[in-house]
Parts: structure tokens; C-alpha cells; sequence
């Protein structure tokens, strides 16, 4: 039987293991018998760059863990060596990292034994297609690529037509710079000269009555 103490410290080692787990967007289990320490330590050192959690962890321990959090599906790969990588920030992380690790090693040695995300326990293969795709920083920056294209277009056209524009204006500029003169104005037409009215012939003076004939004798 245990004593108080080593009792007090596995419950508090189960109880930091349910926190890992539930706040965990993603995890592995690896079994990592036969790395060598230097091997080790370099994956440490990039799964601690990338924000994931990784540490050895005993089978009986993290049972309890497993058991309290819903995933206790993955009971049955608790066994020989166990390391479990749990991702802090990109959920694809402890996947991509940890499957290039393992690559080199050609499946003789730290092999994947199961993993979860986002309280789901994941298939070996669904593990295996997750750990190909890139990182969160890459997948942002190719969403935000395609959304900028049209505008990153339209910027070009616009600053072409913008060009296009102010050397058109330079070629225009001298042409400004020199004024065409004013055309001399034009005299005004000489309004013609009113004839003199004709003057209208004096009537003629009434002939005089003919004075009357002698009366015949």
C-alpha cells in the first residue's frame, strides 16, 4: 500500500494531466523507446517552439486521466512506453512535428499510438493526413493571400492607370505653360450710313378756273 504522500503526489500528477487534456484542442500518444537522449532533446526543443506540451507519462496514471476527461477509448494503447504530446496552440502541431520525427526512424522505433482532438478520438489515418497539412501561420497566410488577390489586382491597375494618367499630364504640361495668344479683336462693322430721305415733290398748285367764255352775242 502506498503511504500518504506518494498517494497525495500521483493524485496531483492525474489531476495536471486532466487539465493538460481538457484544455488541449489536440494530442498523442507515442510510444518513444528507443531515442537517444540527444534525439530527445531536439524534438523537445521543437515541440516546445511550436507550443506543444510533451512529457513522459505513466500508463496507470494516465489512465485515470483519460478515463475522467471521455477519452477513455484510447485505454487500450496505454501500454509499454508512453509519451503524450498535447498541442497549447495549433492543434495540428503535436501531428505535423512528431510524424516528421518518426519518419526518420522508419516505424522502428517512436511510433504514434493514437491521438484525439477536440474530445474525438482520432484513426491512425485521420492522424496521419492531419500531419501533412501545413502549419496554422502557413494555412493563415494562404487564406489571406487568396482573399488579398482581387484587391492586390486592383491596386496594380490603379496605380497603372494613375501612371498612365500623370505622364499624359507631363506631356500636356508645356502646352499649358504657353498660352495661345488672344485673337486681335475685330473691329466693329461700320453701321451704313442712313441715305438721306428723298424729299417728297411739292404738290402742284390747283390750276387756275378758266375765266368764262364771252357768252355769244
Amino acid at each position: 500500500m502506498p503511504n500518504a504522500k506518494v498517494l497525495s503526489e500521483k493524485k496531483a500528477i492525474v489531476a495536471e494531466l486532466e487539465s493538460k487534456l481538457k484544455n488541449a484542442p489536440s494530442g498523442l500518444l507515442v510510444d518513444y523507446k528507443g531515442i537517444t537522449v540527444a534525439e530527445d532533446t531536439a524534438l523537445r526543443e521543437e515541440l516546445r517552439k511550436n507550443g506543444v506540451d510533451y512529457a513522459v507519462v505513466k500508463n496507470t496514471l494516465v489512465r485515470f486521466a483519460l478515463d475522467d476527461t471521455g477519452l477513455g477509448a484510447l485505454d487500450e494503447h496505454l501500454h509499454g512506453t508512453t509519451a503524450l504530446a498535447v498541442a497549447t496552440e495549433d492543434p495540428i502541431a503535436p501531428m505535423r512535428i512528431i510524424n516528421k520525427f518518426s519518419k526518420k526512424f522508419n516505424g522502428e522505433r517512436f511510433v504514434i499510438k493514437a491521438g484525439f482532438m477536440d474530445g474525438e478520438v482520432l484513426a491512425l489515418n485521420d492522424i496521419m493526413a492531419l500531419a501533412e497539412l501545413p502549419s496554422k501561420e502557413a494555412l493563415q497566410a494562404q487564406v489571406l493571400g487568396t482573399m488579398l488577390a482581387p484587391i492586390t489586382s486592383l491596386a496594380i491597375v490603379i496605380k497603372a492607370i494613375a501612371e498612365k494618367g500623370g505622364a499624359a499630364a507631363v506631356e500636356a504640361a508645356p502646352a499649358a505653360e504657353a498660352p495661345a495668344e488672344a485673337p486681335a479683336a475685330e473691329a466693329p462693322a461700320e453701321v451704313p450710313a442712313e441715305a438721306p430721305a428723298t424729299e417728297a415733290p411739292a404738290a402742284e398748285a390747283p390750276a387756275a378756273p378758266a375765266e368764262d367764255a364771252p357768252a355769244a352775242e
